[in-house]
């Protein structure tokens, strides 16, 4: 019960690596804070919380808008009274395959919009709580394609580029006040966003297969393995760790 009673909040927490790390901190005794712009999906993530006698609060959640950003942190205190640690999961993907000079000005947009300015949004908020708090630990979710080049996908290579650079700066700016920041970076997880978006690996073999192949460990990860990364750099037993972008890759980028 690595995190019994402390207050956890998870963005994205409706689907995928959001629903996974919301879960996972339920289990391990935390109050859980369940963020989604999909009000129905948080809203099945909180019942699954409440069914295995957790507490939890389900927020609905644009964070591309920082009012109700600040208004769900609020709300967060107003409920727990304090805030503990965060895990900024919620991002988008762009629809389309496309070098950069053909890509659409408007997916650009949101994939910055959201991904970028969005995660933005969300540490200026959780980081003014924590330092009422005096500290916390905040992990972003950045991608390989934070790391890496991801060709014909340059709005969200360049957003998840700018997670790990906003990361590591809040990392330099807030050590000295008991708060942590880090980022993971995770390869083709099996999560709605992977499977049903851009590439539509579940309706097209050959894309899936060509994900698989990436991985030095022939498979694609889990929701849950990635949710396990996330607690493990939010918990104690990481405490000398900040500022760091984790490649959670199956050995891809090795």
């Amino acid at each position: 019960m690595e995190f019994l009673n402390k207050v956890c909040y998870v963005t994205g927490a409706g689907s995928g690596i959001g629903k996974a790390t919301a879960l996972a901190f339920a289990r391990d005794g935390a109050h859980v804070v369940v963020c989604d712009i999909n009000a129905e999906g948080a809203s099945q993530t909180g019942k699954e919380i409440s069914d295995m006698g957790g507490e939890v609060l389900c927020l609905p959640l644009n964070i591309a808008r920082p009012d109700e950003v600040e208004r769900s942190i609020q709300q967060t205190v107003e409920r727990f009274g304090r805030l503990d640690c965060a895990a900024n999961i919620a991002g988008i993907a762009g629809p389309v395959s496309k070098r950069i000079h053909e890509y659409p000005e408007e997916f650009w947009k949101q994939q910055i919009e959201v991904n970028l300015t969005g995660t933005w949004y969300c540490l200026k908020y959780q980081l003014a709580q924590m330092l009422v708090n005096g500290g916390g630990s905040i992990v972003n979710l950045s991608s390989a394609a934070g790391l890496i080049a991801q060709p014909e996908n340059s709005p969200y290579a360049a957003s998840k580029h700018g997670v790990v650079g906003l990361t590591r700066t809040a990392a330099k700016e807030y050590a000295t006040d008991h708060i942590r920041v880090n980022a993971v970076c995770p390869t083709a997880i099996e999560t709605p966003m992977i499977m049903e978006g851009r590439r539509k690996l579940a309706h097209n073999p050959e894309a899936r297969q060509a994900a698989i192949d990436f991985q030095a460990m022939k498979r694609m990860g889990t929701p849950q393995e990635i949710a396990n990364v996330i607690l493990w750099l939010c918990s104690e037993k990481s405490s000398f760790i900040t500022g760091v972008a984790f490649a959670a890759d199956g050995g891809a980028l090795a």
